[in-house]
């Protein structure tokens, strides 16, 4: 029973993990090396990570300096991003590749809240997709003769206060982001 358990609660943090990473990819008017994270670039037939790459750095509050290793990559680098749904249009100075963000605007803020809503909404139905899957574990180990009826309503009310704290955690999560993306 504790198994199951535990493995439900690792699941759930890595729902965590992923909705944290999900939140660092918004674009929210300042920069952050983690926009970059889902861009891949086409380096020599090979699907590469721009981070793989080049040099990622924060110069100031809304601007991102990628420099390639490679040179000749500067090219490339600009059209995977581009090509990316980032929205901001690269400058490319021969060395170095530019991404100034713009300051949001309150459409652009009232969208990005609604994407937050969504990942946010995902990662709940996930935690009690896991939830679901626990039960469905214990309920078929109570069928078997393994647990009492005890231990099934005992275990009932973990996995709950389990998925509580999470979905908890997630409303916390999706807040700040939310509160993040007002204040920029």
């Amino acid at each position: 029973m504790n198994d199951v358990l535990n493995t439900a609660k690792e699941k759930m943090e890595k729902t965590m993990k992923v909705l944290a990473s999900d939140f660092a990819a918004i674009r929210a008017g300042r920069a952050n090396p983690a926009v970059l994270d889902r861009i891949t670039v086409d380096y020599y037939g090979t699907q590469t990570p721009i981070q793989q790459m080049a040099a990622v750095s924060v110069s100031d509050a809304r601007v991102l300096i990628i420099q390639p290793w490679d040179k000749s990559a500067l090219k490339s680098i600009e059209k995977a991003i581009q090509a990316s749904d980032l929205g901001i249009n690269p400058q490319n100075d021969g060395s170095v590749i530019r991404l100034t963000f713009p300051q949001l605007t309150e459409e652009r803020r009232k969208e990005l809240s609604k994407d937050i809503k969504k990942l946010g909404e995902e990662a709940k139905v996930a935690v009690r997709a896991i939830r679901r899957d626990a039960n469905e574990k214990i309920k078929a180990m109570k069928k078997n003769n393994e647990l009492t009826e005890d231990d099934v309503k005992l275990f009932d009310k973990d996995i709950q206060k389990l998925t509580d704290k999470y979905v908890e955690n997630i409303d916390g999560s999706v807040s700040a982001k939310e509160k993040e993306i007002m204040t920029v």
